[in-house]
């Protein structure tokens, strides 16, 4: 072998080293935060802790069956609220948005997504819990909503560019009007990524406490009404972490578990029905 190639082959694997290197120094404190995560909270974890409710301070036991419900609604109302509009305002970036109006919302979106969460919090409470005169979980899921508009849009944006020029092309040419391509055509092509947009937004908003302290307030009961006051595993994490009981830093940390697990669930179903559409789109 030549010294050039073999100084070539050399650089090559050295590269190859230390990218290796750089993974594993990324991997090691999330395996740190995992395992630290499952030795404090595995001890708390049983069939009551998902079916029953918080116990009043000074009894032992209890769960989070409230604030998993609490948590599940508020992600839905803010997914049902968030998704159409920050998918279409990525579409119109996309394909319309080379103007002066599309680069102001670009710029926007930016900020919003470099805005601590509870500003957002402060900004919903305003927004919607002083004219409701309550804290309630409709003002908590318009808070998280606000945390996934940026990461959707943004996402949605990028993803519909990279789809090829002859899809839209091929579409107008068979007469097809071009906002039908886009929602069509192109927002098909572009699904599996923004899905997986979609759920990495859900994924942070599942892990928000700030803003839901100054909206959904929090409750340690069932609660039906979307007006009123509701619990959410995040709110239940931060009330139990900070308070001077063995018992509910065990639940903290088993929460903790829990949230975790729900994430790594949603994230495994989602890659699972991406690379099927995947496969039916090529």
């Amino acid at each position: 072998m030549k010294p050039y190639t073999r100084y070539r082959y050399a650089k090559n694997w050295t590269a190859l080293a230390l990218c290796c290197v750089s993974g594993l120094i990324v991997l090691v404190p999330l395996g740190y935060i995992l395992m630290y995560t499952v030795i404090h909270g595995l001890s708390a974890l049983n069939l009551s802790f998902f079916t029953n409710l918080p116990k009043p301070v000074g009894e032992t036991g209890g769960g989070i069956a409230n604030a998993l419900v609490g948590t599940l609604v508020m992600l839905l109302l803010s997914g049902v609220i968030a998704i159409p509009i920050g998918v279409l305002s990525g579409i119109y970036l996309a394909e319309f948005g080379n103007n002066t109006f599309g680069n102001v919302i670009r710029f926007m979106t930016d900020v919003m997504n470099g805005l601590p969460s509870i500003i957002i919090g402060v900004f919903a409470y305003t927004l919607v819990v002083i004219p409701m005169k309550r804290f309630s979980a409709i003002a908590g899921a318009v808070a998280l909503s606000i945390l996934m508009l940026p990461i959707i849009i943004r996402a949605t944006e990028e993803l519909v560019k990279l789809v090829p020029g002859h899809i839209r092309e091929g579409g107008v040419a068979i007469g097809i009007p071009r906002w039908k391509v886009s929602l069509r055509i192109i927002l098909r092509t572009a699904m599996p990524g923004i899905i997986t947009a979609i759920m990495l937004s859900v994924a942070r908003a599942a892990g928000e406490t700030a803003p839901l302290l100054f909206t959904a307030l929090g409750n340690r009961f069932w609660q039906a009404r979307l007006d009123q006051p509701m619990a959410a595993v995040s709110l239940q994490i931060y009330e139990y972490a900070k308070a001077p009981y063995e018992d509910w830093h065990a639940q903290a940390w088993a929460a903790s578990l829990v949230v975790i697990m729900m994430i790594l669930v949603f994230k495994i179903i989602i890659r699972i029905v991406t690379k099927g559409e995947v496969k039916a789109a090529t």
